[in-house]
């Protein structure tokens, strides 16, 4: 899947859409999105005790807020009964600015937003609490926020301003990360060396060893959650997403499947973990960021949980060989398949090719490895896209009994199918699956975002793989967006194409040309199509 395994989040994880200010796809994962409140903070859980700094950390001044200029308050109103924060109601307007939208996503919309009182500019994620349909959709949200609380002015963690919540929508501001993410400023740089990953690893780890101190599981990281805090060029790398995270119970063992296929550890396949599974998706970036690819490769979903189960790691093909021991010993120590002999976050930070001015060369590494990362990243929403442009395209008998199935599930005739129509359907069919497996499903069947799944998308996300990828619907979908049968997708094209679905901002189409367009002429023939359509880059969820 290479997407969330769990709640509407990843990649296109999309519930909170947050996207990098320096372009990317519209409604990334909970990127940006936390608060804190110019009141006191807003949730109040059971967590485990706060402590003192982590190891191997500069001590940081505890985080104050500026206290901004008086303005008059409006009156706070009662907390209605449907209050998520558990404090009154008040208006996100009276202390922001609201600016430009940065990105989209199934339960909200992060906009640009400058703070009234000082002039600086922050990201406003706002989230609809009608979407919050369950229990669990409001517990998540304040736990996210209690955790973006607990965690705010720590190095290499985005800072969290402030939530407010009125009738409609609960807004979280935080810190605006306008850098972009990290596998754009890697390839923008063009030169990349071991000390360079050892830096980012070191960043990421980091964040996992203050997460841990601090009492809090991850469980989602991967590139896409970290983004840079500007466009500067040591600008600090910073996590963004907490949307997973959990405080740690003492004892608890842990069994809902969460994380994104490709990072997810061995043990929450076998459904029994703690917190060691965020050592596991760390070591699985820094084999990407070392050789371009991860280390647990297929076409399938399911292929890919078979080579996580089996824990083979290549260290024969290149870029390898080339490749320090030092840094090999430190990815098969962090891909430990017993997470209890697997290093712990303050071992790998005491590591000698991690340690800053240790062993890592500063000697560049092969250039294939950026081009296998770029490849790696290739552009899912055109994927998308194109799949949805093939369902259109098939015949009855291809989709026969979806449509039966679609109508089920669709029980109150609107033409799309909820959360809670899909989880109640489900049921019926005698699925087992888990809540935040539903969602997951939700996510990755909704391609527009929409907060439900229309007929297209429904066919689309269940059909089978292999009717998708065969030559000739794969050419109807290049010749859907080839308007004048060049044989390119020009660029003018794909925005024509890609605004008709309501996806085509320009920072999409413009990283979609550069991500796809391999050859670099400006356009995306034939050949670059298949090939992005045919990789394992984002295999499709199965409903059923």
């Amino acid at each position: 899947m290479g997407k969330c395994l769990s709640k509407s989040k990843d990649s296109e994880r999309q519930r909170n859409g947050y996207i990098s200010v320096g372009g990317g796809e519209g409604g990334g994962g909970v990127h940006q999105q936390k608060p804190h409140s110019h009141e006191a903070a807003a949730v109040h859980q059971q967590r485990p005790e706060k402590r003192g700094l982590p190891v191997n950390q500069e001590p940081q001044p505890a985080w104050k807020p500026t206290v901004p200029a008086r303005t008059p308050k409006p009156a706070a109103q009662r907390p209605a009964d449907n209050t998520i924060l558990g404090k009154p109601f008040e208006d996100v307007r009276v202390h922001y600015t609201i600016g430009k939208e940065l990105g989209r996503g199934q339960f909200g919309v992060t906009y640009l937003c400058t703070e009234i009182s000082t002039g600086k500019k922050y990201a406003c994620k706002s989230i609809s609490k009608r979407k919050l349909v369950t229990k669990n959709d409001k517990e998540d949200i304040k736990r996210e926020i209690q955790i973006m609380q607990d965690l705010s002015g720590q190095p290499n963690i985005v800072e969290f301003k402030g939530c407010y919540e009125d009738k409609q929508s609960v807004h979280v501001c935080m810190e605006l990360c306008a850098g972009g993410e990290l596998f754009d400023r890697i390839l923008a740089k063009g030169h990349y060396s071991e000390r360079a990953a050892s830096s980012i690893c070191r960043a990421i780890v980091n964040v996992v060893h203050i997460c841990h101190f601090m009492g809090v599981m991850h469980r989602d990281l991967k590139p896409e959650n970290f983004l840079l805090s500007s466009k500067d060029e040591n600008a600090l790398l910073k996590a963004t997403d907490f949307g997973l995270s959990v405080f740690i119970e003492e004892g608890k063992v842990y069994r809902d499947m969460v994380g994104s296929a490709y990072y997810v550890a061995p043990e929450v396949l076998r459904r029994r973990y703690g917190k060691e599974i965020d050592i596991w998706s760390a070591g699985v970036i820094l084999y990407i960021l070392l050789s371009g690819v991860p280390p647990f490769w297929a076409e399938t979903e399911k292929g890919i949980f078979d080579a996580i189960m089996e824990g083979e790691i290549d260290f024969s093909s290149s870029p390898w060989p080339s490749i320090s021991n030092s840094a090999k010993d430190l990815v098969r120590k962090m891909l430990t398949q017993d997470p209890k002999k697997r290093i712990t976050s303050s071992q790998v930070l005491e590591h000698p090719w991690i340690r800053d001015g240790g062993e890592a060369s500063d000697k560049p590494i092969d250039s294939a490895v950026l081009s296998r990362m770029k490849q790696f990243r290739a552009m899912n929403k055109l994927k998308k896209l194109a799949l949805k442009v093939i369902a259109e395209n098939l015949s009855e008998e291809e989709i026969h009994g979806l449509k039966a199935m679609f109508t089920n599930l669709d029980t109150d005739n609107s033409g799309t199918i909820t959360y809670d129509e899909l989880k109640s359907g489900l049921a019926r069919l005698g699925s087992k699956l888990t809540e935040a497996e539903v969602k997951q499903l939700m996510e990755a069947a909704d391609v527009d975002g929409s907060g439900s799944i229309d007929y297209l998308e429904f066919i689309t996300a269940t059909m089978h793989r292999h009717r998708l990828e065969r030559d000739e619907h794969l050419y109807k979908a290049f010749q859907y967006f080839d308007k004048d049968n060049s044989g390119f997708i020009t660029r003018d094209e794909l925005e024509s194409a890609m605004k008709e679905y309501g996806m085509g901002d320009e920072a999409t189409i413009r990283e979609i040309i550069s991500e796809v367009d391999t050859d670099n002429d400006g356009r995306i023939n034939y050949e670059e199509f298949s090939t992005m359509m045919r990789s394992g880059m984002q295999p499709q969820a199965k409903l059923f």
